[in-house]
């Protein structure tokens, strides 16, 4: 049996980095077009050959539905990946270089007035990989056109005003990716908890939310919702190591042990926000994270998905070409 277990995971490792090879070899087919269209084609077909690695596809496999429970998700496990650590981080370099492809295309259309724009939500325990997930799947990403905002206890100004204001201040404008490291969430999950805000107040934010980011799609910006899984044990782990490690101690806050003692009720008020907030217009994707090199492969994965999905083109050139040519010519 053990031999069998051993040999099936060889081929499976063997598929991966077979279809990673083809898809290499479709970069160069990239570099060598010699129109647009033949060129977006490719990048639409590298894309495509990306996503048959995996076993299952992450958007239907991790998208939160009726009968899913946060607290009965194994931390641990790899729904859909048949290959090892190696072949995923593999896949994110491939899939990094169509992420940048695709940002550049977005950016683009944002000049030309394009309403198109990506806004990423990032939720989890404290450690659970939120900052490493942005520096992995946007490591070929241009700074120009991303915006990274992360969330912590409102400011004394953004107390004057409703729990949406400090959020729509940091929404991505036209052709940007905006990623929100904790986010408009925390405003449920908070009081919910601690009861800082009175129960009818919090919960009357469910359908606010819910029509916030409806409004956001209506208007040209995918939201693309990720709460990344973690253990206990994983946690502990992170946070020994940020107390042994100097150049980590700016990462420990005590307050993070307060809500480590309060484990089963953010997993409790986690679920209850999965089943009122992950709509059509923006679904929940709920990623096993105790193996970070997997939750960025599938980051990565949905990210480049919903970029593609864009079906954007490269905006055309509104001179005359022949003209502006001989302008630069008589210079």
């Amino acid at each position: 049996m053990a031999d069998k277990d051993v040999k099936k995971g060889t081929v499976k490792d063997s598929n991966v980095e077979r279809t990673l090879k083809k898809v290499e070899d479709h970069l160069d087919t990239i570099r060598r077009a010699k129109t647009v269209s033949v060129r977006l084609a490719h990048v639409a077909k590298v894309s495509e050959l990306l996503s048959s690695v995996w076993e299952l596809p992450p958007a239907q496999l991790l998208r939160f539905h009726s009968d899913m429970d946060v607290r009965e998700v194994d931390p641990h496990s790899l729904p859909g990946w048949g290959g090892d650590r190696s072949d995923a981080e593999h896949f994110m370099q491939i899939s990094s270089l169509s992420i940048a492809r695709y940002q550049r295309l977005l950016y683009a259309n944002g000049t030309q007035k394009s309403r198109k724009r990506l806004l990423i939500v990032l939720q989890g325990m404290d450690a659970s990989g939120k900052g490493g997930i942005v520096r992995h799947v946007f490591s070929q990403g241009d700074p120009m056109g991303i915006h990274y905002h992360g969330f912590g206890a409102p400011t004394e100004e953004e107390k004057q005003h409703d729990y949406l204001w400090r959020v729509k201040r940091q929404l991505p404008p036209n052709g940007w990716i905006g990623i929100f490291d904790r986010s408009h969430y925390e405003d449920i999950v908070m009081p919910h908890i601690y009861g800082t805000v009175p129960e009818d107040e919090w919960r009357a934010r469910y359908d606010e939310i819910n029509q916030f980011e409806h409004d956001l799609v209506a208007d040209g910006c995918a939201v693309l919702k990720i709460f990344l899984v973690s253990s206990r044990e994983e946690q502990k782990k992170h946070f020994l190591d940020r107390l042994d490690d100097p150049t980590k101690y700016w990462k420990f806050d005590p307050s993070d042990l307060e809500a480590r003692e309060r484990w089963d009720e953010y997993m409790d008020a986690w679920q209850e926000v999965f089943e009122k907030t992950s709509t059509d217009d923006a679904p929940w994707y709920i990623v096993p994270a105790d193996n970070r090199w997997y939750s960025r492969a599938v980051v990565s994965e949905l990210l480049r998905i919903s970029m593609r999905n864009m079906n954007l083109m490269w905006p055309p050139l509104k001179v005359d070409a022949d003209e502006m040519r001989r302008r630069l010519e008589n210079d």
